[in-house]
């Protein structure tokens, strides 16, 4: 009988059955709800894209502008100032400010969010500032951005500290004004204060010359920084590099001011002024004055040496003016060339007495000895022989009381006599004819005698010779000026000028080969039409070469003190080394070229 079998659970089947989920229909109005949704989302977005594009298109371009475009505000440059020769007096050289934002303190390397210490970047700071730590911590103690830590940094100093790569430094550019020359230029130049205001000299009457023409700039730049042509406009990156050209020569300036310091020192003076001037075109090669300052820390210096007194006080020129009166007399044939005067020493003009200066009489004497011993009494009797109004009418047709033409900063006119007054007092015109009872400035002494050089022109003194691109120079300009006297009249005061030099051997001006002219000067000062008891005003003109009139040499020295205090003692010296230097710097070659031979060394 055979056993059945049941059959047994087969191997990996599960015991349990799979629950099976039917399928439910999903709500229609479920499937609405999504649908719509969705088609919402889309409009919603179709909507923005069409306000961003139609409605707000401009505004998003013009921030998008802004954004890749880099602007460049003006800084305020100035224009450099050169001598005749090129070398610099004057220029902006760039200057940085050290900001601080201890905010944003990090250092290159750090994690973007991690913010330094400040005793962090005081430590690096100092070591390239070559300050002390403690200082920088100070200024930047409790504050976390705005803190300006230092100014006047050179572009070395910034550039090491722009190397260190510290976020949160800042380094603002600013030109500063330097005046390489210091005290050299600084009676003509002036300067700028901390503000960058011009306060005296050409900085402040050529200031709006002196500005250079500055633009804000905007240049579109790409992602990378590549500027890009389309934000560029035609002269845009233009570079002003033009240049105001003086006619000073800074080698003579030096040479004339180390002369004039130390004879000033010498004999204790108040003050004293020296230049040169081209008779032919006005231009002068030197105007120095002592006492001075420098224009590079003004702020050490009394205001009262900011304005060049050769050029804004007046004084009574004294003997120097003699030839020009005579030049004047003999415009008019009052007097003639070889005529001759008696001088017996002294005379009364209504009730005034005249003297030489050392009371003695020289006798019968012509016009080159009335000029070589300074004849007061001389020239009295000279000037005598013309009218008082045409005498008037010859000071006043020079400018004695007019301003000169001249773009010498702050230049003032003189002071002449009415017509009247002068007219109506026999002492005016006598006193006159000596060179007083009327002021004027070194400037206008000057002129005049440069009037005697080069023939009778009335030229316009002057320091600049304009703005010049590059390194160009500009040429002198030409020959100019108001002819006012006969050159055959110049001439002859000219020649007289010479006997000066020849026949005074204590004068120290005779060069050997070289024709030199001169006349020296020894005024009373006068303050408000008062005499100063003991005050003198010391001075020499020199004109070379007599034969081809150049130049013309004026030393004016104020107040000498001590005894032998004269044009011949004081000035002259000055004067001396002025026209050595100015014979080998201008290549003025000898008019008698023997005597030159005769008095070289042999070898």
């Amino acid at each position: 009988m055979t056993a059945s079998r049941r059959p047994g659970p087969s191997r990996g089947r599960s015991n349990s059955r799979q629950k099976v989920v039917a399928i439910q229909p999903v709500p229609a109005i479920r499937l609405l709800a999504v649908y719509g949704l969705l088609c919402a989302g889309l409009v919603a977005l179709a909507g923005r894209l069409a306000w961003l594009q139609v409605v707000d298109g401009a505004n998003l371009q013009a921030r998008a502008h802004a954004i890749q475009t880099q602007t460049t505000q003006p800084i305020g440059k100035r224009r450099t100032i050169v001598d005749r020769n090129g070398r610099l007096v004057a220029l902006d050289e760039q200057r940085f400010s050290l900001w601080a934002h201890p905010r944003y303190f990090n250092f290159p390397g750090d994690d973007p969010q991690q913010v330094r210490s400040a005793d962090d970047v005081a430590t690096k700071l100092a070591a390239e500032l070559a300050l002390p730590k403690s200082g920088l911590l100070e200024a930047m103690a409790g504050r976390q951005t705005g803190v300006k830590l230092l100014s006047e940094l050179d572009p070395e100093t910034a550039g090491r500290i722009r190397q260190l790569g510290i976020s949160g430094l800042d380094l603002e550019p600013y030109p500063h004004r330097i005046y390489p020359q210091g005290q050299l230029f600084a009676n003509v130049v002036g300067f700028l204060n901390l503000e960058r205001v011009p306060q005296a000299g050409l900085e402040q009457s050529r200031d709006g010359e002196l500005k250079r023409n500055e633009t804000t700039l905007q240049m579109r730049r790409g992602a990378d920084g590549t500027p890009l042509p389309a934000g560029l406009t035609a002269g845009s990156l233009y570079g002003d590099d033009l240049r105001l050209q003086l006619t000073l020569d800074a080698r003579l300036q030096q040479v004339a001011q180390q002369a004039l310091v130390k004879q000033v020192k010498h004999w204790n003076a108040k003050r004293g002024a020296a230049m040169v001037m081209d008779v032919r075109n006005g231009e002068m090669l030197a105007l120095v004055s002592t006492p001075t300052y420098d224009p590079n820390q003004y702020w050490k210096y009394n205001p009262g040496l900011f304005r060049e007194w050769s050029v804004q006080d007046l004084y009574e020129p004294g003997s120097t003016f003699k030839p020009i009166n005579l030049a004047l007399a003999l415009q008019e044939k009052a007097i003639e060339a070889s005529g001759r005067v008696s001088d017996s020493g002294s005379l009364q003009i209504g009730g005034w007495p005249i003297f030489n200066h050392d009371k003695r009489a020289n006798g019968l004497i012509d016009f080159p000895t009335v000029l070589e011993v300074s004849s007061n009494v001389g020239m009295v009797l000279a000037m005598g022989k013309m009218k008082p109004a045409r005498f008037w009418h010859w000071l006043n047709n020079l400018g004695i009381d007019q301003t000169p033409d001249t773009d010498l900063p702050g230049a003032v006119a003189g002071e002449l006599k009415s017509r009247g007054d002068f007219t109506s007092s026999a002492i005016e015109p006598a006193v006159a004819a000596f060179g007083q009872g009327f002021s004027l400035t070194p400037l206008k002494l000057l002129q005049l005698h440069a009037m005697l050089a080069n023939g009778g022109r009335l030229v316009s003194p002057h320091i600049t010779r304009g703005l010049r691109s590059g390194d160009g120079l500009a040429t002198g300009p030409s020959r100019e000026g108001l002819p006012m006297l006969d050159p055959a009249v110049t001439r002859i005061v000219m020649n007289w000028m010479e006997s000066v030099v020849d026949k005074s051997s204590g004068l120290g001006m005779k060069i050997p080969g070289y024709r030199i002219g001169g006349k020296t000067g020894t005024a009373q000062k006068a303050d408000r039409g008062v005499y100063i008891p003991g005050a003198l005003i010391t001075s020499f003109v020199g004109h070379l070469p007599i034969d081809d009139p150049r130049y013309v040499v004026l030393v004016v020295v104020d107040e000498p003190k001590g005894g032998n205090t004269f044009g011949s003692t004081v000035a002259a010296p000055v004067a001396r080394q002025i026209i050595d230097a100015l014979l080998v710097l201008e290549r003025i070659p000898p008019s008698r070229p023997r005597e030159v031979q005769k008095t070289a060394p042999k070898a």
